[in-house]
């Protein structure tokens, strides 16, 4: 079990709603996607996720996403990943966390 946090803990992780504009195998590795997303405001950036078992990249175009936005920047694989996605870990495979209706990017999550 994780340990327990604070709503003001919590509420320092910004979750957002994300726009996959583009999206790619890595080059080299049987697992890893990077997309770029519409994080609001007109602000993109790009993301690297180990999803490439379960999701083609064309079938990520379009797709509105839960993303962590203030995580800080990462390189993976020599690949700067400027947040990190949200998924529901099932035995089968992780399942991307989505919203039920249409709302713009950058909408808050809370």
């Amino acid at each position: 079990m994780a340990e327990e946090i604070t709503f003001e803990e919590f509420m320092k992780v910004d979750l957002r709603v994300a726009k996959v504009l583009e999206a790619e195998k890595v080059s080299g590795s049987e697992n890893l996607i990077k997309m770029i997303i519409d994080v609001g405001g007109g602000e993109k950036r790009q993301i690297v996720a180990g999803i490439a078992k379960w999701y083609k990249p064309e079938d990520l175009i379009g797709k509105l996403i839960i993303v962590v936005k203030n995580l800080k920047p990462k390189k993976i694989r020599g690949i700067l990943s400027e947040g990190m996605l949200l998924a529901a870990d099932t035995p089968e495979k992780p399942v991307l966390l989505t919203v039920m209706e249409e709302v713009s990017p950058g909408t808050r999550v809370r």
